[in-house]
């Protein structure tokens, strides 16, 4: 009895390993619009998420959510004083050269 046990268990999982998989097949291909929005929001916050990451933002800061948050929150305060489109300007230009200086460092020479 506990070698038939044995010796079904592993087809079980090989089952149940596949039927996950097309579970997940499925899950990526599904294009409802909601389904559609949900993964791009995602992949959105995931970037972001990275930025803040590349930034080094939450090494200088320990990782403190609260630290990046009150950047976050000063910084959009700054954009919406009178200043806030040459502000805005400042930023795209540091990070364009932060990317460019990014992509040369890794560049093969």
């Amino acid at each position: 009895m506990a070698a038939a046990l044995t010796a079904s268990q592993a087809p079980l999982r090989r089952t149940q390993a596949q039927r996950n998989r097309l579970i997940l097949a499925k899950a990526r291909n599904d294009r409802r619009d909601w389904q559609v929005k949900r993964r791009e929001r995602t992949r959105r916050l995931i970037e972001l998420g990275g930025l803040i990451v590349k930034s080094g933002i939450d090494q200088l800061v320990d990782n403190d959510r609260a630290v990046i948050y009150g950047l976050l929150v000063e910084a959009a305060a700054k954009v919406r004083d009178a200043g806030g489109p040459q502000q805005i300007t400042l930023w795209r230009r540091r990070g364009a050269r932060a990317f460019a200086a990014e992509r040369d460092d890794k560049s093969p020479t």
